[in-house]
């Protein structure tokens, strides 16, 4: 499909054939990316990954992030920090037996808290600010920007009002990383912390990387790796209680841990339904980015007897792709039995499913975030039962999506949790339990939003407060 957005000639690819054509067959053609304002200001001018033009600079961030910060190795050596947070959250569930718990703000701050101690350390004092900074970018960049449609009239960027927004927003995200750089780099040379973590990666002497390309590739990863991973799990749990029959199933968990003797990574290979209900998650309606990052048409080339003139934007539209009912049947029902023996993946050989991108571009950092979600739901489904306020009907969970640059959903998930599998090893007596995901103790609904008590009563939610506080649709945006 062919669009003038302003300016800009827009070619949308909603097919496999196509996708194939533009991500396989011509992909160095389409290997770079438009010029976008947000990117320019976030992504200090492009020295990130997702958003960099294609070119020297990139290949070398993209060297770097497979061969240094993302590979299989380094990957599992995050384990114990895995183990630790997540551990965390499971006590911290626990002790909610009897309550609803608002699963998508706790998990959301979980993910963004392992992010900040795989990335920045155990130590880092300033996580949860730039973790505020990200969440706002976000909302701000999510949209259309007028002067990314008509590129001659610089203007427009001036009269939208984004660029302030955004400038103002780069220099909190700017002081913050910065202060975080200095103060590792201070620890480092006192040996007072040994652990190499994200950061200590990106500073080695021989990759020669400046503080600005440092700052730039944490902003990708924060920004790609924690939204969009706790989107899949929420999406996840909504619709595994939306189908009891789903949620039974996924009980194998608890078979295979228990011949492990307890939860562990080295027992998720043999979680195949669970995969599958990730896979069948990222295919019926929430890929973590429906829309691929755009890509740029380097040279005027044809694809199925049509002619792309030379820097057209290309959006591959993945949602469409993996709703197509010419290549998946009954293709809006869940139904993650599809995916048990079927040869197709999400690891970019196969056009018709693309969640992460396929090609140069493909997100190299989608095993990273895929270890955490399905960790993260192998957990939740193995301590606990999850069911519905009692009333409450499955067809009644509010599945709508909200508008931005991930999928999110439209009102907060309250499941009650039931432990189920409980251990000493989890949750011994008198034992403390303190929640490290950045949460504000009890779950508390939005406004407008009811929650049930044991008795399927609703529950007032000023009463019940006995604790106050507080490269392509990727898990990192696609690269």
């Amino acid at each position: 499909m062919h669009l003038k957005l302003g300016e800009v000639s827009t070619i949308v690819v909603s097919s496999p054939e196509c996708a194939k054509e533009v991500l396989k067959t011509h992909d160095l053609i389409f290997a770079s990316r438009p010029h976008l304002l947000a990117a320019e200001i976030m992504d200090y001018n492009f020295k990130g990954i997702a958003f960099t033009p294609y070119g020297d600079y990139w290949r070398q961030m993209k060297k770097i992030m497979t061969l240094e910060l993302l590979s299989s190795k380094r990957i599992q050596s995050f384990h114990p920090i895995r183990e630790e947070v997540l551990t965390d959250f499971i006590k911290w569930i626990a002790t909610k037996e009897g309550s609803p718990v608002n699963i998508t703000k706790e998990v959301t701050s979980t993910v963004f808290a392992l992010t900040a101690r795989i990335a920045l350390g155990n130590n880092c004092r300033h996580h949860q600010k730039l973790v505020s900074v990200v969440k706002e970018a976000a909302k701000v960049a999510g949209g259309f920007d007028l002067g990314d449609l008509f590129p001659s009239a610089e203007w427009l960027r001036h009269l939208s009002g984004l660029r302030p927004k955004l400038e103002k927003l780069h220099q909190r995200a700017n002081q913050i990383s910065q202060d975080i750089i200095d103060e590792r780099r201070e620890a480092k040379s006192s040996a007072t912390d040994s652990l190499d973590i994200l950061l200590d990666v990106l500073m080695k002497p021989e990759l020669c990387l400046s503080d600005e390309s440092i700052k730039a590739v944490i902003w990708d990863i924060f920004g790609g790796g924690s939204d969009t991973s706790s989107s899949i799990i929420t999406w996840a749990m909504t619709e595994m209680i939306r189908n009891p029959r789903t949620m039974e199933k996924v009980q194998e968990v608890r078979e295979v841990f228990d011949k492990e003797g307890k939860p562990n990574e080295s027992g998720m290979k043999n979680l195949k339904y669970l995969k599958s209900v990730v896979s069948e998650t990222l295919r019926l309606l929430h890929p973590p980015a429906p829309l691929l990052i755009p890509r740029l048409c380097g040279q005027a080339c044809e694809i199925k007897g049509y002619d792309i003139p030379m820097k057209s934007k290309v959006i591959v539209n993945a949602w469409a792709i993996a709703r197509d009912p010419n290549v998946w049947p009954e293709a809006e029902r869940f139904c993650p039995e599809r995916f048990i023996e079927s040869s197709i993946d999400y690891k970019g050989n196969n056009l018709e499913f693309i969640p992460f991108g396929a090609g140069r571009r493909m997100c190299p950092g989608y095993t990273f975030g895929l270890s955490n979600v399905e960790y993260a739901l192998a957990l939740l489904m193995y301590h606990f039962d999850w069911k519905l306020p009692n009333g409450m009907k499955n067809e009644d969970l509010d599945i709508t999506e909200t508008f931005g640059i991930t999928a999110d959903t439209g009102g907060s998930l309250y499941p009650w949790p039931t432990p189920e599998q409980i251990q000493d090893a989890i949750l011994w007596p008198g034992d403390s339990p303190t929640f490290s995901g950045g949460g504000s103790g009890d779950a508390q609904p939005h406004d407008g939003e009811q929650v049930m008590d044991s008795k399927g009563e609703q529950v007032d939610e000023r009463e019940d407060n006995d604790e106050e506080g507080e490269d392509e649709g990727s898990l990192s945006p696609t690269f």
